[in-house]
């Protein structure tokens, strides 16, 4: 709908009440009196950065007026011009609604699509995901009968941006943009392959991280016989991935590993732990290279005490723990681990709790509001489980119970169903044990499940 009311009208009645000359105005506003002179006539449209000054110099908030600039954009013949800088201050100044209103009148003529995808990726890298995710679905919607590239480019993007703290939410957009992969160019595979065993991984969907993770490695070293031939001749593709090409292989492995220490098969876990830590075979030498390759080295080492713990390998505990006590990212995996066994073959590991007590205490899953505070939380969640249970089968029945009640706390903060339930039933296997203290927090933690609902997240 067109506004009665125009921007050359508020700059008409604004002179009027002001009592400004044209030429005060435009000494005021730093626009060109004639230029001026013209717009108010009707003669030129009004550019964007002109919109910007005269509001400025009207004294009024940035972003006045911008409805009725759509508007008028909208009574001319579409200029990407106009429109391209008109998105980009609506992005900055979070005019949502406005961006999806000029969009979807652009996207009714095809031959804008491509340029409107260009501005999506540009926003997408400068970190306006709000702005980006309304143009990205307008592109999608257009091309949804089209088998194209960037039709599969913005599903990923769109997957990516969606990414957050509700685990439900984070499957269904997993689940939505799996069927688009295939569509990728073959090295944006090898990214949106790596991102969907990660979210699948945090949802402990194991048997999807297996087949994701393995047809990541099996594309990762196709390429890379490609690009490294035989003949010693290095090929280059026009287009590379995020990452050095042979961590798509070798991080392939690491989670395959991952998947057998799930499901218990420590031998074959080991097997793949071997296959990433030999890695004379990398050609690559840049910094980012050799950094990747410690960082597995060191996964390597720590990795392979953690499966013969899991294996019931008691003594190799104080060799684990000595290894991982100074390597702060992995000491909350590595505790989980080593409680897990605890639980298994009943270890006493009691000098391990008052080694990392105060490491334990201080443990506090600060909401950064990235994706990677889910992943933080969920580790966070299962070494609550494993450390309750070790207090509860010794007895230690409150600290079992405030274990059980953080984790618990932390699940329900994240949407995570699953964890919530291993919470739920832990605490009600021991509930006989507890202080009436924590039977009061527990019933107040159920409340907030009964409010959403357990199967309404």
């Amino acid at each position: 709908m067109i506004h009665t009311t125009t921007i050359r009208s508020e700059l008409d009645f604004h002179l009027k009440k002001t009592g400004l000359t044209i030429n005060q105005f435009a000494e005021r506003s730093k626009i060109n009196s004639g230029t001026l002179s013209t717009i108010i006539k009707g003669v030129r449209p009004i550019a964007m950065q002109q919109l910007d000054r005269m509001v400025s110099a009207m004294g009024l908030p940035e972003g006045s007026f911008y409805e009725l600039y759509a508007d008028e954009c909208f009574a001319y013949p579409l200029n990407w011009r106009r429109l391209k800088p008109f998105l980009y201050r609506c992005a900055e100044l979070d005019k949502l609604e406005l961006i999806q209103k000029v969009v979807r009148y652009m996207t009714d003529n095809l031959a804008y699509v491509p340029m409107l995808y260009d501005t999506a990726e540009d926003l997408f890298n400068q970190g306006k995901n709000s702005a980006a995710s309304i143009i990205y679905e307008s592109v999608a919607e257009s091309e949804k009968y089209q088998h194209s590239e960037r039709l599969a480019l913005c599903h990923y993007r769109l997957f990516t941006i969606s990414l957050g703290h509700d685990q439900e939410k984070n499957l269904r957009a997993a689940t939505k943009f799996e069927e688009f992969v295939e569509r990728l160019d073959e090295v944006d595979q090898l990214d949106a392959l790596k991102d969907l065993a990660n979210v699948y991984c945090s949802l402990r969907h194991w048997s999807k991280v297996d087949m994701l993770a393995k047809e990541m490695g099996r594309k990762a070293k196709i390429q890379y016989a490609f690009k490294y031939g035989k003949d010693g001749i290095r090929y280059h593709h026009d287009k590379e991935p995020q990452k050095p090409l042979f961590l798509y292989i070798i991080y392939s492995y690491l989670m395959c590993s991952a998947v057998c220490d799930e499901s218990g098969d420590y031998e074959q876990a080991l097997r793949y732990v071997a296959l990433y830590s030999d890695l004379s075979w990398v050609k690559e030498d840049s910094e980012e290279a050799l950094a990747i390759k410690d960082n597995f080295k060191m996964w390597a080492i720590a990795n392979t005490y953690l499966y013969k713990v899991m294996m019931g390998d008691f003594e190799i505990i104080a060799e684990y723990v000595g290894f991982i006590e100074t390597k702060e990212d992995e000491i909350l995996p590595a505790l989980t681990k080593i409680f897990q066994a605890a639980n298994r073959f009943q270890f006493d590991i009691d000098h391990v709790l008052l080694k990392f007590e105060d490491h334990i205490l201080s443990l506090n899953q600060k909401d950064d509001g990235t994706y990677n505070y889910l992943v933080r939380a969920e580790r966070y969640v299962r070494f609550q489980a494993e450390l309750s249970r070790y207090y509860f089968t010794k007895g230690r029945y409150d600290e079992g119970a405030r274990s059980a009640l953080d984790g618990l706390a932390s699940a329900i903060k994240i949407r995570n169903e699953n964890a919530t339930l291993q919470c739920v039933k832990l605490f009600e296997q021991f509930r006989h044990g507890v202080s009436d203290e924590d039977q009061q927090r527990y019933d107040n933690l159920w409340e907030r499940l009964e409010y959403r609902g357990l199967n309404g997240w």
